[in-house]
């Protein structure tokens, strides 16, 4: 299983950044043939992991991977599953 990891931390309130860091993370799992990518919004307030909720679940987005699970254990984790491709 091949992972990337996403930490928000340093930009977190910089939303034109925070999409760019999004998009920018989601083309890298694409073109690596990933199966999940970890976004790491931290816990604070929980604006920045609704900020990114709402990025995943955008139309252009969402028709690039499988599915996203919020952490169950961890409240400022999302994972984002893809799946791979067949040869």
């Amino acid at each position: 299983m091949r992972k990337i990891k996403l930490d928000l931390h340093d930009i977190y309130n910089r939303g034109i950044e925070i999409d760019r860091a999004l998009e920018d993370v989601i083309d890298e799992a694409v073109a690596k043939k990933a199966t999940l990518v970890e976004i790491i919004p931290g816990k604070g307030s929980g604006q920045l992991k609704k900020h990114v909720l709402r990025y995943l679940d955008r139309k252009d987005v969402k028709a690039r991977y499988h599915r996203v699970e919020k952490d169950a254990k961890n409240f400022g984790r999302v994972f984002v599953h893809f799946r791979p491709k067949a040869k």
